[in-house]
């Protein structure tokens, strides 16, 4: 790859500067939604199968057309109708792509704590165009600077690679300029910044990670496995610890291999004793678009289908909202 995937397709993109283009099922879909939430209860079945079963482009045009239409926001409506997981979910799927990670920054960061799982999944190894879409996002609809937010909300080596991150530093692949030489350079640079004589270099390390394109990523990789006989992620995991390995291994991944790290990551969020419903909601939302690739990940890893995984791990609505999507 010449750049790190794009999860916001290229239609929410054009929405995010201001030129959605509507079709009629987008006006169905909000009288539907319209009709359910109207009167005494919501229909559930119903708004399940409006809004559940909606690829990324259409909730994003739903969630800008309902407003036209109604004058109020879509996901004020779900938050006032639905409540739990399901109305938690409800709510991230009444909003544009980039609002609705901007929303899950917003729970991460709120309150005693931060959640840091579900922080770097959002910031961490996406491409410069949604970096900076996620940016001005943030500061629309929370009036808050999203690099000032996370730089008074985190410490540490993991603050460096998250500022790193929302620097949107990846360079554009150019083989004349990433050539085997500069490949054998980035190799011995890491293998440097990993055994510095004062230790580990992780700001250094956190800084080639992001700025390199994943193509050069990937031949530095098989060039640090020829002369080191370790990978990049082997050497990342001696070096690292805690929050800040598992955030810099999930940077890593999200540029060499992304569908197996995403499949890794859904699992990640039904494993051990309890089910993180908030990660798995915000999970399976954000890697919608390339969902069918993650799934064939999934069982090739797991020997599982997120959906059988889905059925054993949640229930009720919640369940069935997961399972339409």
């Amino acid at each position: 790859m010449n750049k790190s995937i794009n999860l916001y397709p290229d239609e929410v993109h054009k929405a995010s500067l201001g030129a959605p283009e509507y079709y009629p099922e987008i006006d169905d879909a909000c009288e539907e939604i319209n009709k359910a939430t109207k009167g005494l209860g919501t229909d559930e079945d119903a708004l399940i199968a409006t809004i559940g079963s909606k690829n990324t482009v259409e909730r994003s045009l739903i969630a800008y057309r309902y407003q036209e239409k109604y004058g109020k926001e879509l996901k004020e409506l779900m938050k006032k109708e639905n409540s739990g997981d399901f109305g938690f979910l409800t709510q991230l799927l009444s909003l544009p792509a980039p609002d609705a990670d901007a929303m899950i920054i917003r729970k991460a960061t709120k309150g005693l704590g931060t959640d840091e799982k579900l922080l770097y999944t959002v910031i961490c190894g996406r491409s410069n165009d949604e970096i900076d879409i996620l940016k001005k996002t943030y500061f629309r609809r929370y009036n808050t600077d999203l690099t000032n937010l996370v730089s008074s909300e985190t410490h540490g080596d993991i603050k460096k690679l998250y500022l790193t991150c929302l620097r949107g530093v990846e360079e554009t692949y150019d083989p004349k300029y990433h050539n085997a030489s500069k490949v054998e350079e980035g190799a011995k640079t890491f293998r440097r910044k990993c055994r510095g004589r004062r230790g580990t270099y992780e700001g250094a390390l956190f800084e080639f990670i992001c700025k390199s394109p994943p193509q050069y990523l990937q031949m530095v990789d098989d060039a640090y496995v020829k002369a080191y006989h370790v990978n990049l992620r082997y050497a990342l995991k001696k070096e690292l610890r805690g929050k800040t390995e598992d955030a810099a291994l999930f940077t890593l991944g999200m540029k060499l291999r992304p569908y197996i790290t995403a499949a890794k990551l859904i699992k990640s969020t039904c494993a051990g004793m309890g089910t993180d419903e908030l990660g798995l909601s915000s999970a399976i939302l954000r890697y919608q678009l390339i969902l069918p690739q993650v799934m064939m990940e999934h069982i090739k890893l797991f020997d599982e289908n997120i959906g059988d995984m889905v059925s054993s791990e949640t229930s009720g609505d919640y369940k069935q909202l997961l399972l339409e999507m």
